[in-house]
C-alpha cells in the first residue's frame, strides 16, 4: 500500500465507464473509490476487475444498521479482498464493534482496514443544529464520533481536513484520516461545504485524500491526477 495514498472516487454510471476513464492510467500504480453509484449497478464484478487490474480499493458503502446486519454486511464484503471499508460511526459503538467482527470473520489473508465517518462533508453547523438536532458544534462532534471510532477498534475515521489537525492531536497520527473534499484552488466545490486543496490536506496531516470530480471530470484525467499527485506528495515541479 502507498503510504500516503491519493484515492480516486470512481463515480461513474457502469463499468464501461470506469473502464474508459481507466485506459489511459494502465501500469499506474493506483487506489481507488467504488461507492454506492456503481457497487449497486455492478456489483461484485466492478471489484473483481478492478484487482484483476492490481488497484488497491477502498469500497465506500458506509454501512450503518443493525450490529447484526452490520456484521453479515462486512463478512460478505471482506470475502471481495478490498482494501479499506467504512461505516457511519452514528450507528455507535457495539455496531462498530460487529463490524469489526464481520471483517475478520470473512477476511481472506490480511482483513480491510475499516474507518468510520464522523460527519459528511456536505454538512455544516446550520444543519447539524437544525435538520439533526445535534447542539454540539461540528468540531465537537467529530472529536467524539473519532474518540468512540477509535474505542471501538477501527483503525481510522473520514473526515474534512479541517479537522485532521485536531483529531491527530486527540487520537494520534496512527489513527487513519481520510479526507474527501479534495480540490485544487482553481476547482468548482460544488455540493460540498468543507473543501481542501492536496497541499492543505498534506499540511495538515491527512492520512489519505480522496479526489473525485476534479479528477475525473477534467479534460486530461491523467495529467489532473499527476498535477494533484505532485501537489499531495510535495513534489514541485
Amino acid at each position: 500500500m502507498q503510504k500516503h495514498p491519493l484515492i480516486i472516487a470512481l463515480d461513474f454510471n457502469n463499468l464501461q465507464e470506469v473502464q474508459s476513464f481507466l485506459r489511459p492510467f494502465k501500469g499506474k500504480d493506483l487506489y481507488v473509490k467504488v461507492g454506492m453509484e456503481l457497487f449497486y449497478k455492478e456489483g461484485p464484478t466492478i471489484i473483481h476487475y478492478l484487482k484483476s487490474e492490481g488497484y488497491q480499493i477502498f469500497l465506500d458503502l458506509k454501512l450503518h444498521d443493525i450490529p447484526n446486519t452490520v456484521k453479515k454486511g462486512m463478512q460478505s464484503l471482506a470475502s471481495l479482498g478490498v482494501d479499506l471499508v467504512n461505516v457511519h460511526a452514528a450507528g455507535g459503538r457495539t455496531m462498530m464493534e460487529a463490524a469489526l467482527e464481520g471483517l475478520e470473520a470473512g477476511a481472506i489473508g490480511k482483513r480491510p482496514k475499516l474507518i468510520a465517518v464522523t460527519q459528511l462533508t456536505s454538512t455544516n453547523d446550520e444543519m447539524l443544529r437544525n435538520e439533526l438536532l445535534i447542539q454540539h458544534s461540528l468540531s465537537e462532534t467529530v472529536i467524539s464520533y473519532a474518540r468512540l471510532s477509535q474505542d471501538s477498534g477501527l483503525d481510522g475515521v473520514v473526515c474534512s481536513v479541517l479537522e485532521v489537525p485536531m483529531l491527530n492531536e486527540v487520537c494520534g497520527s496512527n489513527f487513519l484520516t481520510v479526507t474527501p473534499g479534495i480540490r485544487l484552488a482553481s476547482d468548482a466545490k460544488d455540493d460540498q461545504a468543507r473543501v481542501a486543496t492536496p497541499a492543505d490536506a498534506k499540511n495538515a496531516g491527512s492520512s489519505m485524500i480522496v479526489v473525485g470530480r476534479s479528477i475525473t471530470k477534467a479534460e486530461n484525467p491523467l495529467e489532473k491526477y499527476e498535477l494533484m499527485k505532485n501537489e499531495w506528495d510535495g513534489v514541485t515541479v
